[in-house]
């Protein structure tokens, strides 16, 4: 069908719009931190007892150990000075830091989420089949009949630039094994559409979405269960209560630029069990947690909202209206 003038006129407007959408997202977004700077954010000290050195407006800050975003200032020979003392850095061979000083005592500079998944993956490593068998042969919880029948559909269709990296799929997740036959991403009707929606507005802004997780069955959900210790268990949800992603209203997602194609680099990693996953994490760099604001905005827009332990986690709104589902992927793929 030919295009009228008023087609072509909306359509220059809404080209038009978002270029400068991406305008404004290029002055807005901050720059990345000094190297020097950059080579000490991290998180140092024991699981009870962190020191958390992060970046804000071009500086070294600190919380922890009875400090509370502290503004560091430079000292001699690299250190810096917060109110009643000093830390200093102790780097390897390579000139990495290692761990930081702080009056006189050293703390180990610590990956608390890598220390977590290495734990999990030699737990069910040793025999995940029965681990997978066990949780077939489990019953999800007896609920009420749900307000509203299940409606999945692929968060693709409604809009093509989101992307998929469907970690659940392959060997790259704290598990360490495929949980799923395949890739793919479903959610049911009302939360897809909405997705389409933040997608389209993040795109005027130079991003677009990459899809980690959606709709999980419920068997997926209990494996996650007995394989993550107790103290961890925050970042999985009981399967006795099934999860907003077994009812199809959960996306797992981060941000990826639609010019270089390439994920951003948010505060912490996407199933990473640690305090650099909540959606308040204090630290990191001005730019990762700008990003981390600028997608959870779009989604809260769209009637998500983030749970408060993984910034990459969002449940839409109708969620309790859903039943707990356990449709395999291979059966989804069939329809």
């Amino acid at each position: 069908m030919p295009r009228t003038r008023r087609d072509l006129l909306a359509g220059a407007a809404s080209v038009a719009v978002m270029a400068a959408g991406r305008a404004r997202a290029a002055e807005a977004l901050p720059p990345s931190p000094a190297a020097e700077i950059g080579a000490l954010v991290g998180t140092y000290g024991t699981p009870d007892d962190i020191l958390t050195l992060y970046e804000a407006g071009g500086g070294l800050r600190a919380d922890g150990r009875g400090w509370k975003a502290v503004a560091l200032t430079p000292a001699a020979s690299g250190r810096y000075r917060g109110p009643g003392g000093e830390l200093g850095f102790v780097r390897d061979a390579k000139g990495e830091v290692t761990a930081v000083t702080l009056a006189g005592a050293p703390l180990a500079r610590r990956d608390f989420g890598a220390e977590m998944q290495t734990q999990i993956q030699a737990g069910v490593h040793a025999d995940p089949g029965r681990l997978r068998a066990q949780a077939l042969a489990a019953s999800p919880p007896v609920e009420p009949a749900p307000k509203q029948a299940a409606d999945l559909v692929a968060v693709q269709s409604v809009d093509p630039k989101i992307r998929l990296d469907i970690r659940y799929a392959g060997p790259n997740n704290f598990m360490g094994f495929p949980l799923y036959e395949r890739p793919g991403a479903y959610l049911q009707r009302p939360a897809a559409k909405a997705l389409g929606r933040a997608a389209r507005t993040l795109e005027a802004q130079g991003y677009g979405l990459l899809i980690h997780d959606a709709y999980r069955p419920w068997f997926v959900t209990k494996m996650f269960w007995e394989a993550t210790p107790p103290e961890a268990r925050v970042f999985v949800a009981d399967p006795a209560e099934g999860s907003r992603h077994n009812r199809g209203c959960a996306v797992d997602l981060t941000l990826y630029d639609l010019k270089t194609g390439e994920p951003v680099e948010m505060t912490g990693r996407y199933d990473e069990m640690s305090s650099r996953s909540y959606a308040d994490f204090v630290g990191g760099t001005t730019r990762q947690r700008w990003l981390r604001d600028l997608l959870r905005r779009a989604m809260e827009a769209q009637g998500f909202s983030v749970y408060p332990q993984e910034w990459w986690h969002f449940d839409y709104a109708s969620w309790a209206d859903y039943g707990i589902g356990t449709r395999t992927f291979t059966e989804l793929g069939a329809d």
